[in-house]
C-alpha cells in the first residue's frame, strides 16, 4: 500500500462538477492498493498516518499530528501511485490491484482511520474521473510504502 500525505489548509474533491467530499486543516491521502496488500497493511499505515507529527506546535516545530490538532482527512484512491515506467514512456499499472482487492482495502483503510480519528473522513469515488482542489500547507508532503516499513 503506498500513500501520499499531504498536509493541507483546505481540500476537497469534486465528481462530475458537483463537490463530493471537502475538508478544512487536515490532510489529502492519495491511496495506492496492490495485490499482495492486507489488512495488516491497511492498520499499519492508518496508525501511522493518524500519528504523524507534521503540524505545527506553538513554537513553531512540527510536533502535533492530525489527532493533536483535530484535523480532517480526505482519501483518495489513487491507482497510478503504483505505475511502472521502467520501460518506454506510457506508464504501465500491473503492480496495481484489481477493483476486487484494491475496493475493500481501500474501504477498510478510510474505516481504520475514521475510528482512530473519531470522526468521518472524505472520501472521492473509486474509479471515478476526479478533481482534487488543495491548499498544500507548508508545503508539506511525505511518501509512505508499507513495504518499505524501515
Amino acid at each position: 500500500m503506498r500513500a501520499v500525505i499531504q498536509r493541507v489548509s483546505s481540500a476537497s474533491v469534486t465528481i462530475d462538477q458537483q463537490v463530493k467530499s471537502a475538508i478544512g486543516e487536515g490532510l489529502l491521502i492519495l491511496l495506492g492498493v496492490e495485490e499482495r496488500d492486507s489488512e495488516e497493511d491497511v492498520n499499519w499505515l492508518a496508525k501511522k498516518i493518524a500519528n504523524l507529527r507534521i503540524f505545527d506546535d506553538e513554537e513553531g516545530v512540527m510536533n502535533r499530528s492530525v489527532l493533536d490538532i483535530q484535523g480532517e482527512a480526505l482519501v483518495v484512491s489513487q491507482f497510478t501511485l503504483f505505475a511502472s515506467y521502467k520501460k518506454g514512456n506510457r506508464p504501465a499499472w500491473f503492480r496495481a490491484a484489481s477493483h476486487e482487492v484494491s475496493i475493500p482495502l481501500y474501504n477498510s483503510f478510510c474505516t481504520a482511520l475514521s475510528e482512530l480519528m473519531g470522526q468521518p473522513v472524505g472520501t472521492g469515488e473509486f474509479g471515478a474521473m476526479m478533481k482534487v482542489k488543495l491548499t498544500n500547507d507548508g508545503p508539506v508532503t511525505i511518501c509512505m510504502d508499507t513495504k518499505n516499513k524501515e
